[in-house]
């Protein structure tokens, strides 16, 4: 699998350099500044199945990830099955949440995962981070995503037979969007959170 980073901007007969940071991914291109810009939450989802090709290239962000100490506790259950989506809606309600064709639900085993000196571990962050590039590239695939959290984890576990030791971090139901949406506005200003040298 190919993977590079490179500077370009694509004309109609040429690729010529540009102040433009593009991350190639398999025959996927992604601007990443502009996908972060343009991701937003869907909840309304067309009947249209996700191609293999597209749902790989998901997973394999999320291989791909960086994770404390490089432990990768991660693990990602795919549903696809109607069925299965629909019993995951015991664990969350929303009817909308199981009409995207598929459903990842993102695990991680927190005694696999990295423990800092003060006893915090690590298992929420690389599991996050995984996530949040499986949602990137999703969404410069064509595809919608939504981050689901507030969902009962032991109902979770018991539907898809997920073991004890394991943590269920997320959901998020992955399809072709039948919604559109704008930039995301809805963000505090730099001078809110940016510090510099010190708080």
């Amino acid at each position: 699998m190919s993977f590079c980073v490179t500077i370009l901007r694509r004309t109609a007969t040429k690729c010529i350099f540009e102040s433009l940071l593009y991350v190639y991914i398999g025959e996927f291109v992604l601007d990443v500044f502009e996908a972060v810009k343009t991701r937003r939450s869907i909840r309304k989802y067309a009947d249209t199945p996700v191609e293999k090709d597209k749902l790989l290239k998901v997973l394999e962000a999320a291989r791909l990830s960086p994770s404390a100490n490089n432990n990768q506790p991660w693990h990602f259950i795919v549903v696809s099955d109607r069925s299965a989506r629909e019993r995951l809606l015991q664990s969350y309600t929303r009817e909308w949440f199981v009409k995207a064709p598929v459903i990842i639900v993102a695990c991680s085993y927190p005694d696999e995962a990295w423990t800092r000196m003060d006893g915090v571990n690590y298992w929420t962050v690389d599991s996050a981070i995984a996530v949040q590039n499986m949602m990137l590239v999703a969404h410069e695939a064509g595809l919608g995503t939504c981050w689901i959290g507030a969902f009962d984890e032991a109902k979770v576990k018991k539907v898809l037979a997920i073991p004890k030791e394991v943590r269920v971090i997320a959901m998020f139901p992955l399809g072709y969007p039948s919604e559109e949406k704008g930039e995301v506005t809805d963000r505090k200003s730099l001078d809110e959170i940016a510090h510099y040298d010190r708080w």
